[in-house]
């Protein structure tokens, strides 16, 4: 079990995962190999302390040499659950499980709306987690959206289980099964009162189903983490970053403007903080 489960590689992550590593906390950073795409793309950066007229892409190589220099390695999973246990957090990642005795989420800003009845038939027809619920559609009808070529692994599994698969995606799939249908237009809504009932697509056409996966790079942080207080896309917290959940912080973008890498950093830092105060906090009651 790790002491400190970091979800994010943008700065807010890294600068976690970096004061979490001085206070010789045992860690797990979630992200990609490339760090920040956001950063990345960012042509000149001139608020960042020290570093004037820097690249992103020039930044990003800097956070990179930084972990390199202090044996931090990123885990290139995509967690789809986060369950609070009391004393620890257990993390869904595809098929697999990591366990922590706190988190830090570092998402970024959702720059994604949900679709009509998304959100509200979450549960009842809608799942985010193919390993947590595809059993439940074994050898029923399902829509399967993914926005990224790793997820497919998870759109494999569950047209092993469901009858007919609906995939709508916007790369090009290398999945090629008989009960696969690579639907031409995108879904625009997900049908149904009480529970899915069916989909819509951008051509008018709507097809029964029996539930919807959504296989999506990023999972809305309350979708992620049951009970977690989000305000207008946000995660509520205070200013030592912690969030309604005890054990469980959060920094950079997913907390709200400003959209700074400098804000993101500093809040990083005070989230690592106070992951070691409340670790510290919990092996005096121990």
């Amino acid at each position: 079990m790790f002491d400190v489960a970091i979800i994010g590689s943008g700065p807010a992550g890294i600068s976690s995962a970096i004061n979490c590593k001085i206070r010789n906390k045992s860690i797990v950073l979630f992200g990609q190999n490339e760090l920040s795409h956001k950063v990345e793309i960012s042509e000149k950066i001139n608020n960042y302390p020290g570093l004037p007229n820097i690249s992103g892409k020039e930044l990003n190589a800097k956070m990179r040499e930084h972990l390199d220099s202090m044996g931090i390695e990123i885990t290139e999973e995509r967690i789809t659950g986060i369950y609070n246990m009391k004393d620890k957090f257990t993390l869904l990642a595809n098929r697999k499980m990591f366990e922590a005795r706190s988190v830090i989420l570092c998402l970024g800003a959702e720059t994604i709306k949900p679709l009509p009845k998304e959100r509200e038939l979450l549960g009842r027809g809608v799942s985010y987690c193919a390993t947590c619920d595809g059993m439940l559609y074994k050898d029923k009808k399902i829509a399967v959206f993914c926005d990224n070529a790793d997820g497919e692994e998870e759109v494999e599994y569950l047209s092993d289980l469901a009858s007919e698969v609906y995939y709508s995606h916007k790369f090009t799939s290398k999945i090629d099964k008989a009960n696969v249908t690579h639907l031409k237009s995108i879904i625009t809504a997900v049908i149904g009162d009480s529970k899915v009932s069916g989909i819509e697509l951008a051509d008018g056409t709507n097809l029964d189903v029996d539930g919807v996966f959504f296989i999506k790079q990023a999972v809305s942080a309350d979708v992620l983490l049951n009970k977690l207080e989000v305000q207008n896309g946000s995660i509520v917290v205070d200013k030592n970053m912690k969030t309604s959940i005890d054990g469980c912080f959060a920094a950079g973008d997913c907390t709200g403007t400003p959209y700074q890498i400098a804000k993101a950093v500093g809040e990083g830092n005070i989230a690592a903080h106070s992951a070691v105060k409340y670790l510290s906090e919990l092996d005096k009651l121990s």
